[in-house]
């Protein structure tokens, strides 16, 4: 777990934090103090492309690349606050993250937990995760460049089982090879569905073959990349 507070880039930005954790976070039941005090302190803008820097606390999505990418953004922040809340960290937790894209996300969770594994599918933003937490003084995050869906998760198995993990992006379903390397009593978060509604899933392992599912608020998240995409057609 890390304490470590983000360099502040501009104290004109703390008037917006401010603003972002009590207009659109709280709102949205995001409630817990560890939490919320947690998005003081981690300065979000710190981990947005200067060209978006002044969009940092906007209730939005932020492209991490010029040009845009499907998939590759921020989380809107009331979605990470969420998502990260529903969790339930503890500071002896062994964290799975998958889409690092800049790092934000994995800061606070690095934040909270003992330590934490993030995989990213492109090498630039893999980089950019790995420059910023370093900048941050995150000392409990490993970033990995890797394709977190091929070969059933070998990339991210190595390193299990977890007591939580994350899927920064959206997926169709959950795919049961993920589910695997969770650790008895261990919580995965993730964004499931397709638009124009998902929910927001959060399954526990109750046992080596039992599962407890929770879907208590909806929301819409990008694609994760190269995750099972189903057929939707029925007979």
């Amino acid at each position: 777990m890390t304490t470590t507070t983000a360099p502040t880039i501009h104290t004109g930005f703390d008037q917006a934090r401010f603003n972002m954790i009590e207009q659109q976070i709280r709102p949205w039941e995001v409630l817990s103090p560890q939490v919320l005090e947690l998005l003081s302190r981690i300065h979000r803008e710190a981990f947005v492309p200067a060209a978006h820097r002044a969009l940092a606390f906007a209730d939005m999505e932020l492209p991490l690349t010029h040009p845009a990418v499907d998939g590759q953004c921020m989380l809107a922040p009331k979605v990470e606050a969420r998502l990260l809340q529903d969790l339930d960290l503890k500071p002896t937790d062994k964290v799975l993250e998958i889409g690092s894209g800049s790092g934000h996300m994995a800061a606070l969770l690095a934040s909270l937990a003992h330590s934490v594994v993030t995989v990213e599918i492109d090498p630039v933003l893999a980089g950019t995760a790995r420059d910023n937490l370093r900048n941050a003084g995150m000392a409990n995050v490993e970033v990995k460049h890797a394709d977190a869906a091929a070969q059933g998760f070998a990339a991210c198995s190595v390193n299990g089982p977890f007591d939580a993990i994350l899927l920064s992006g959206s997926v169709a379903e959950i795919p049961p090879a993920l589910l695997a390397l969770l650790a008895p009593g261990g919580r995965l978060a993730a964004v499931v569905g397709h638009e124009p509604m998902m929910r927001a899933t959060i399954v526990t392992r109750i046992a080596d073959a039992s599962f407890q599912t929770a879907q208590p608020w909806d929301t819409v998240a990008p694609r994760l990349l190269n995750f099972p995409e189903p057929s939707s057609f029925r007979f």
